[in-house]
This record gives structure tokens, C-alpha cells and sequence, in this order.
């Protein structure tokens, strides 16, 4: 069984480094490759996410005030009870309560802060409310989970390539991804405070918008960084992800009625900046 554990961290680090050498593929035209890594980090987290998420990539994300977020270059999303917007193509517009993850993919060109803080401000101000109704075991319920989750805001994601300047926009970032074409691997950072711990992650996700003292933890609590495997980026990435997930777990209940009321007042006109 060692044996076999030892052959599994091995793909482990030798897909790391093939994503890598993948990630600095030269070519000149730059659009074209920007598109492709994307991509290459999308088939990353398709490999590590459970199935009952999808990546959507290019999508706009919105909430039912009519706020709507800069593009979002990958989004990982709970279809599951919670319909799309609107999906024509590539154009794709999905509620705030269905996103579990948001993503920025850049190249070495580090951006300015400025653009980032823009960027990932587009998403925290949109908003969930606890509206949406369903049917659970022996009646209708509204808001589930009311106790446990007052809001929800994505995990936010930020994958580079390693160049010159380093650690400018981390602190917009749940976690960072870096590809370091000279060690031939991931490095990856963790925001060191929303995602300090078990009990910091669950505060973030699930009480966006309430203070911090207003909500409910049962359990001990547990560095992130516990969740670290020595020797691999990428495994420590799929544990480290995937129990964050877990503190999401569901989706909220979907506001359809809300989302009804937003199309009736703005007859199809939604407010909110965005890059469309």
C-alpha cells in the first residue's frame, strides 16, 4: 500500500511539472495563448473539484439587485439547484448564489493593484438574499440554512505566472497559484487572514455581510496550512481546496422571486458596472 501511495504523490509532482513546462509555452500571439493557459488551469481544477461542480469560463456574475461583477475568467459553480441566468454561446450570466469559486488567470505582466482591487470588488459587492424557498424533509422551508450561512461570497482565486514582481495582489486573494518556470512547479499562498483557518474560512463564506461576532462555530478550529503536503503544490491544493468547499457545501436557496422582481423593475435593464 506505501507502495502505491508513493506512485500516486509521484503523478502528483509530475503533473505539476508538466503543467508547468505547459503554462510557459511560447508563442506570439498573446491572446491566443492567454486563452490556452486558461484553459491548461481550468483542466487543473476540473481534476481536483468533485463533479458536482462545473468551470464555466468568461462569465459575468450577478445578483438580484442588479449589480454585476467584472468578467470572471474561470467560475466554479453548483448547477445543481440554480439555474443560469442567461447562457447564449460564450455569454454566460450567473447568479451570485450558484458560485462557489471566482478566478483571475494572468501572465507574467503583473497587473496594477488598482485593476485587481477593482476586479474583486466587483464580486464582493454583489449580494444574496435568503428568499428562496424549497421543499426539505416534512414542509417548505425559506432560506435554509439561515443560522449557518447569512450571505455567501466566492472563493477567490488568483493563478500567475512567476516574473519580476512578485506579491502585489495577493492580498486581494483567498489563495494564490504561482507557476515558476526556474523550479518547474506551483507555489501557492494562502491570504493570511480569511483563510488563516477552519473557523476564518467559514466566517468569510458564509457571513459576508454580517458582523464577525454574528455567527455560529461548533468544533476546534484548524490552521489551513495543516493541510499542506510537503513536496507537492498540487496536492496540498486539492485538499486545502476541496476542504473549503466543504464549508460551503450547498448553495443558498436560489431567490427566484427576487430575480423575478429584478427583471419587472429594470425591464430588462440591470444597473452595475461591468466590463461587457
Amino acid at each position: 500500500m506505501n507502495g502505491v501511495v508513493k506512485d500516486l504523490f509521484s503523478n502528483y509532482q509530475n503533473e505539476e511539472r508538466s503543467l508547468v513546462e505547459q503554462l510557459f509555452f511560447k508563442a506570439k500571439h498573446h491572446v491566443t495563448i492567454g486563452t490556452y493557459r486558461e484553459q491548461l488551469w481550468q483542466e487543473m481544477f476540473e481534476n481536483i473539484i468533485p463533479k458536482k461542480f462545473v468551470i464555466e469560463q468568461s462569465v459575468f456574475i450577478l445578483d438580484s439587485n442588479g449589480k454585476i461583477s467584472h468578467e470572471v475568467d474561470l467560475a466554479i459553480l453548483d448547477v445543481m439547484y440554480t439555474p443560469y441566468i442567461f447562457k447564449k454561446g460564450s455569454l454566460k450570466f450567473i447568479p451570485i448564489e450558484a458560485v462557489a469559486v471566482a478566478i483571475q488567470c494572468k501572465s507574467v505582466s503583473t497587473p496594477s493593484s488598482s485593476k485587481i482591487e477593482e476586479w474583486v470588488t466587483s464580486i464582493k459587492q454583489l449580494k444574496t438574499k435568503q428568499s428562496g424557498i424549497a421543499r426539505m424533509a416534512t414542509t417548505l422551508v425559506q432560506g435554509k440554512g439561515s443560522e449557518t450561512q447569512k450571505a455567501t461570497r466566492p472563493i477567490l482565486i488568483y493563478c500567475n505566472l512567476k516574473g519580476s514582481e512578485q506579491g502585489t495582489n495577493e492580498k486581494y486573494f483567498d489563495i494564490t497559484i504561482t507557476a515558476s518556470e526556474k523550479e518547474k512547479k506551483l507555489e501557492m499562498r494562502l491570504h493570511e487572514e480569511s483563510f488563516k483557518s477552519i473557523h476564518s474560512v467559514y466566517k468569510h463564506l458564509n457571513f459576508s455581510e454580517v458582523g464577525t461576532d454574528d455567527y455560529r462555530i461548533n468544533g476546534d478550529d484548524r490552521e489551513m496550512e495543516q493541510y499542506r503536503v510537503p513536496g507537492s503544490t498540487l496536492l496540498s491544493l486539492n485538499f486545502i481546496l476541496n476542504q473549503a468547499l466543504m464549508l460551503l457545501n450547498n448553495p443558498m436557496l436560489f431567490p427566484h422571486i427576487d430575480y423575478v422582481n429584478l427583471f419587472k423593475e429594470k425591464e430588462g435593464n440591470v444597473d452595475g458596472k461591468s466590463d461587457i
